[in-house]
């Protein structure tokens, strides 16, 4: 019998796993994976990447490139993954989506101290446990949690993933490759729209077909992954001041900034895909090929995926958890990554690894790691498990999490930096066993 039982092989899973085992501990990994599948996922790799391949900014004036910083400093396998399978995204760090799940599967399944136990967990297995299904759970492990906890119902939002296309079916005659402000290389795909153009393109998203989507409202729609054509439907401009901000983006043949801009993505390593920056969707596959091909640089392209919707489950988690992710009724069940309501990869990571370090030090009778609100992977516990929030909602890391400064710093990147630094500062000084 395992020392620790992981369920879920998603980024938190695989983390958690992962952290457990470098410390000595052994683990039962279950992932029901391939032998059971959700709409949003296609591979039976591990820490698969359902929607976007990025994880977002890399600089350290970001909070969520601090808490990759932080991660990276104290051993993530996610990070180190994703650092390895990067592609060229500006600031951001975008990965190739299958290299690098197929990175973190190989790591995991030639760990000595994991086991992959290939097969659908249907209730929460005896402590000690971590459970990570992920937003996505199934009916039968949803039904085992209820169970355990008591919990009478989950809350819920909707998220929803953008299409890709061939970079080859881009039509470069109206498109040209750069960054934003030209920070970093030409790593984006920037797509011109003129107000004509935009102004049709708007009124067809606008009113074109959805799929159908059980329960579905505008408001319950978590607005880190609003729709694009939610927000076309909440003003002509929305578009403009979103995904479609041409600001910072001069066209090569006017020098100057358009009046709309489609960027795209580069998703896997080969450049052969892109990624439709922003553009996530739940309209009816035909309405996104008739729609998304107005946009001029788009209007013969071949889409590999269309975009898709999906209900993302998670809990009432200052209700239930503590700041290392455990339940506050049992510390040797714990709960990790988008279903605690972190929102994004990057935070479901930090989750993942916080709960399993936790969860070795109890088993070791060692102290629990203390991350502080000054740092991101603190300040996104404490949030998760703040019992003064009383309409929890998923949360992305941010700088209004954390503790302000002490003293004044002028210029909001340059303060962005300055909590950055006393985050690792903190980092450096604490004590962390990564090795068993």
């Amino acid at each position: 019998m395992a020392d620790v039982t992981v369920v879920g092989a998603g980024l938190a899973g695989s983390e958690a796993a992962w952290q457990l085992a470098k410390r000595g501990l052994t683990v039962d990994l279950f992932e029901m994976k391939p032998d059971k599948m959700t709409p949003a996922h296609h591979s039976a790799d591990f820490a698969e990447l359902v929607c976007s391949n990025s994880f977002r900014s890399d600089r350290l004036e970001n909070a969520v490139g601090l808490l990759k910083e932080e991660l990276r400093r104290v051993g993530s396998l996610i990070l180190h993954c994703a650092d390895a399978c990067r592609v060229e995204a500006g600031g951001c760090l975008a990965v190739d989506r299958h290299g690098f799940s197929s990175m973190v599967t190989e790591a995991i399944r030639g760990e000595k101290n994991i086991r992959v136990i290939e097969k659908e967990a249907t209730e929460v297995p005896a402590a000690p446990v971590i459970v990570a299904t992920g937003p996505l759970t199934s009916d039968a492990m949803t039904e085992g949690i209820r169970t355990l906890l008591g919990v009478e119902e989950y809350l819920h939002f909707y998220d929803a993933a953008a299409p890709l296309v061939t970079a080859e079916s881009v039509d470069m005659d109206h498109a040209w490759l750069a960054s934003r402000y030209d920070r970093g290389s030409a790593d984006y795909v920037n797509c011109a729209m003129s107000q004509e153009e935009y102004t049709a393109f708007v009124r067809e998203l606008a009113a074109a077909e959805q799929a159908e989507v059980h329960g579905f409202e505008d408001d319950r729609v978590f607005e880190g992954c609003m729709p694009v054509e939610v927000m076309a439907r909440r003003g002509f401009d929305t578009l403009r001041y979103g995904p479609l901000k041409p600001k910072g983006l001069k066209d090569p043949k006017t020098g100057r900034d358009p009046y709309a801009v489609v960027q795209l993505r580069r998703d896997n390593a080969a450049g052969s895909v892109y990624n439709l920056v922003g553009f996530q969707t739940h309209l009816r596959f035909p309405e996104q090929r008739r729609v998304f091909s107005m946009i001029p640089a788009l209007h013969n392209a071949e889409f590999v995926r269309y975009g898709v919707m999906h209900r993302n489950t998670f809990l009432d988690s200052p209700r239930l958890l503590d700041r290392w992710y455990a339940w506050r009724q049992d510390p040797l069940v714990a709960f990790a990554g988008q279903m605690t309501g972190v929102e994004g990869y990057v935070e479901s990571t930090a989750s993942g690894y916080l709960a399993a370090v936790a969860m070795a030090a109890k088993l070791k009778g060692k102290p629990l790691p203390d991350f502080p609100r000054e740092t991101a992977i603190g300040a996104l516990a404490a949030y998760i498990s703040d019992e003064s929030v009383q309409q929890f909602q998923p949360m992305n890391i941010n700088f209004g999490i954390m503790p302000p400064l002490d003293h004044r710093v002028k210029g909001k990147a340059a303060k962005n930096l300055a909590i950055s630094q006393r985050a690792l500062d903190r980092i450096a000084h604490m004590e962390i066993c990564t090795e068993g």
